[in-house]
């Protein structure tokens, strides 16, 4: 069972706090240190004062966390595609990977956020599916691509011409690959086809389970053995010595204790080693846990030292 940190840095956290999470992340054992991919603070989420300091670029902060951690595994959840074109990002994983010794996954999505593309001059096409189909291929293609050959892409949305798909990634064959979303057919197709890691998020397992069993009889409709796409599940967590202090942590983030019980993972360590225990009965084995307080180290501690040890 993999614990992963996923923070949420775009609600005002600078270079250095996300280096003492995932510092203390790695000294704690996770396997993980994973932060969203968004330019703008996102409304109903705790945020800093007046906005300070603002987003931070996702593969900047990964490039330096690639330098400044050693064990770590390092990654996004998710980038959007409408933020980068593919060759681009193909580029930019390859060399985030070559500076971290091989320890980057690539989440990758559609995107959703309108608002921060508005705020910064970005595009956002109302129908992105066709980006995203695009790009998987292509970021695939280009590390896929041998030393010496070219390859080139004559899509609907890109064209590439005799790119080289250099500079290569350290991992073989490339980098994880995870995509997530409960859309009922296109997104599991892409996920059996292209993803080591299928991931749904904030939803109790009674509402995942559905989504997992269609991503399931994709791979087997693909002639891919299900067994090899990993199942994940991202969560926000307020976990707790006592109810107080569970209670405390919850409205910190601005959440009610009750409904986190309910859609994430909130209690006392004994209550959500259970709560993990039930979405592992789905088949989920890695959990992205969500936090939204990046200051509470204390958090990160507890969670280490009396929710993993009685996990499977």
């Amino acid at each position: 069972m993999d614990l992963r940190i996923f923070t949420e840095p775009q609600q005002g956290a600078t270079y250095d706090d996300q280096l003492r999470v995932a510092r203390a992340a790695e000294d704690c054992g996770y396997d993980a240190f994973f932060r969203s991919d968004h330019l703008l603070a996102i409304d109903g989420m705790p945020a800093g004062p007046d906005g300070l300091p603002g987003p931070t670029d996702a593969w900047t902060t990964l490039a330096g966390l690639a330098r400044d951690t050693s064990r770590i595994r390092l990654g996004t959840l998710v980038s959007p595609v409408t933020f980068r074109p593919p060759g681009l990002l193909a580029l930019q994983v390859a060399q985030v990977d070559q500076m971290s010794g091989g320890r980057v996954e690539l989440g990758l999505g559609a995107g959703w956020y309108e608002q921060e593309h508005r705020a910064l001059g970005l595009p956002f096409p109302s129908r992105r599916f066709g980006l995203f189909t695009e790009q998987l291929a292509i970021i695939t293609g280009l590390w896929s691509t041998p030393v010496g050959e070219r390859f080139s892409f004559d899509g609907e949305h890109y064209q590439l011409t005799e790119a080289t798909g250099l500079p290569k990634p350290v991992q073989s064959p490339h980098p994880p690959i995870i995509v997530g979303g409960a859309g009922p057919r296109r997104t599991p197709a892409l996920a059996a086809k292209y993803a080591a890691e299928f991931n749904l998020g904030f939803a109790p397992p009674e509402e995942m389970a559905p989504a997992y069993d269609r991503v399931r009889a994709a791979c087997a409709d693909q002639g891919r053995d299900p067994g090899t796409l990993r199942l994940s599940a991202a969560l926000t967590v307020s976990c707790g010595r006592d109810d107080a202090e569970v209670a405390r942590r919850a409205a910190n983030i601005g959440q009610d204790p009750a409904a986190l019980r309910e859609r994430g993972l909130a209690g006392t360590p004994a209550e959500v080693a259970d709560r993990i225990g039930a979405y592992a009965e789905l088949g989920v084995s890695r959990f992205y846990l969500q936090l939204l307080e990046l200051t509470d180290l204390d958090q990160v501690e507890l969670i280490a030292e009396q929710v993993a040890p009685q996990l499977p």
